[in-house]
This record gives C-alpha cells, sequence and structure tokens, in this order.
C-alpha cells in the first residue's frame, strides 16, 4: 500500500495523539487489528502513537509482513513535526491539538475521551464536526468513523475570526447572546 512514486513506496503516517493525558482507550483502539487494517485499506503506511501518560503499550510492528507500522512514545518536546509530517492525525479532544492540526491543514478525527467528567471537549469536537472541519468519535466508533471517511469533504479551518468560537464558548457558560 502508499502508491509508489518512482518505484519507492509513499510514507503515509497517521499520527496519534493523547496530549500530557491518559486516555488509554484512544490508544488500545488505535493498536486494535481492526483499525490498523482499516488504515492500511486506505493506503496508510505508517502508524506513530503519541500515549502520554498511559499504561497500555502499542504492539510495535515494522510493517515488512504486508502491514502497518506501528511505533509509540510517551511525550516529547514538540509534537509540531510529527503533525507536520502526518497524512491523517487521530487526536484526543483538548483545544490545543486540534487548533494545531487545523491551522496545518491536516485531516483530523478527534476521539472524545468519554471518562472525563463534565466534557466541554465534547462541545468543541462535535461543533467543529458540525462545520465539517474535522472527524469527531469515540473509542467504539473509531473504525466505523475511519472506514466511512472522505476526507475531501472536509472544510479547511480558517482561523482569521474566532467570533463563532466565542460565541460557543459563551453559550456554553451561560452568557447571554449578542445581536
Amino acid at each position: 500500500m502508499g502508491e509508489a512514486r518512482d518505484g519507492v513506496k509513499v510514507k503515509r503516517v497517521v499520527f496519534v495523539t493523547v496530549g500530557t493525558t491518559c486516555f488509554d482507550a484512544l490508544v488500545k483502539v488505535a493498536d486494535s487489528q481492526e483499525v490498523k487494517d482499516e488504515l492500511y485499506r486506505r493506503g496508510y503506511t505508517d502508524l506513530l502513537i503519541q500515549m502520554g501518560r498511559g499504561s497500555y503499550l502499542p504492539t510495535k510492528s515494522t510493517g515488512d509482513d504486508g502491514s502497518l507500522a506501528v511505533d509509540y512514545f510517551t511525550f516529547s518536546s514538540s509534537i509540531a513535526d510529527h503533525l507536520r509530517s502526518a497524512s491523517l492525525v487521530i487526536s484526543h479532544a483538548g483545544s490545543g491539538s486540534i487548533f494545531e492540526t487545523l491551522q496545518l491543514g491536516k485531516p483530523l478525527i478527534v476521539v472524545v475521551n468519554e471518562d472525563l467528567m463534565d466534557n466541554h471537549q465534547s462541545e468543541l469536537a462535535e461543533e467543529l464536526a458540525e462545520r465539517k472541519h474535522l472527524y469527531c468519535a469515540r473509542p467504539l466508533t473509531l473504525h466505523q468513523t475511519i472506514a466511512g471517511m472522505d476526507l475531501n469533504s472536509l472544510v479547511p479551518y480558517s482561523p482569521g475570526d474566532a467570533t463563532p468560537v466565542a460565541k460557543l464558548i459563551n453559550r456554553f457558560l451561560g452568557f447571554p447572546e449578542e445581536s
């Protein structure tokens, strides 16, 4: 997989990030055979997982057996290089990770951590998904989201006007809407 260009296999990396948190549910599902097979079917060649404080260790693979190459790490001083080199990003719902990825113009699937109490992050992810800037999933629906995604249908995020995000935050905080 990964189309050959001049006889050389093109590397297509899926970068998974959980930020500084523990989100083993995302790491486990990204490491599941079902998800890895679907990513490989879609032409991705490598899966790089930033696992944060989690205790679940993904299964490393070189990909030499005709499958997805898998590697992982806990933390990095900056994930910017990983985001830049990714063909697809699968991220936790932290606003920093979301907006950094969108500003780079990378296709993004945000996976909401359902174990968090008062999960305002899911509201941000769902709003941006409704606007077609990204896909939003839960750990149990990640495989179906990957299988059904059409990256060409995503609308580029334009960071110029913060008004829609400010309105969403104000609505969440219970402030009256301005006319």
